[in-house]
């Protein structure tokens, strides 16, 4: 897997590539900038572009306006956006447009590499995965959409939206498999997401959850 890492703190991006390195992916860039950023990504075409929201010159959200450029002028491209405050508007954002083969995690939980490997497989391969702390602020606030949701239905989701697999939510809760499967057909059918060949349920159902549509 390739990859490109944009933090402008050079201990930190040095940090998240020996994370990386030593796990087995391959950096083939760093950026300090979101400019540089973008031109990495457009000569490198890596799989996943690891990005810093706030980035120079104004530290606010540069880094996530150039998640959002690399997911629209460069699709291949996944992104896992790494943030040190707990912004749930910042998520929201991201998610907006195109949930697909996105990220987002807290800073403090990527010292354990095999949270950051994890995620970055994830979103490589398509999916979408929200920080845990996030995923419950978000919840915690939601409207009309989770409003029918059984408390079960409810730890399901959550965990759906940290890119869980079934058995990964089995063994999180302490239920089986079939019961998942049961608990995520009824999330789907709450929500009226019917059966689409060509379209991602699971990144649907978290989506209008938290956007409380």
């Amino acid at each position: 897997m390739r990859l490109v890492v944009a933090d402008d703190v050079m201990i930190v991006r040095a940090g998240l590539v020996r994370l990386l390195t030593d796990a087995g992916m391959q950096v083939d860039g760093e950026a300090s900038d979101a400019a540089q950023l973008l031109r990495l990504v457009a000569v490198e075409r890596p799989d996943v572009a690891i990005v810093d929201i706030r980035m120079p010159p104004t530290h606010r959200d540069e880094g996530l306006v150039a998640a959002r450029e690399i997911r629209t002028h460069y699709p291949d491209t996944a992104v896992l956006v790494l943030s040190q405050y707990l912004a749930t508007r910042y998520a929201e954002r991201l998610l907006a447009d195109q949930p697909a083969s996105l990220g987002y995690l807290l800073k403090e939980r990527v010292s354990d590499v095999d949270v950051l490997t994890d995620a970055v497989r994830r979103v490589a391969a398509g999916g979408c995965v929200i920080d845990p702390t996030i995923v419950q602020r978000l919840l915690g606030r939601t409207g009309a959409a989770a409003a029918g949701l059984t408390p079960r239905e409810r730890d399901v989701l959550a965990l759906m939206a940290e890119g869980r697999s079934n058995a990964a939510i089995a063994q999180r809760l302490g239920i089986r498999e079939r019961t998942v499967e049961a608990a995520c057909a009824q999330i789907f059918a709450k929500l009226g997401l019917p059966p689409d060949p060509d379209a991602n349920r699971r990144v649907l159902a978290v989506i209008k959850v938290l956007r409380g549509a």
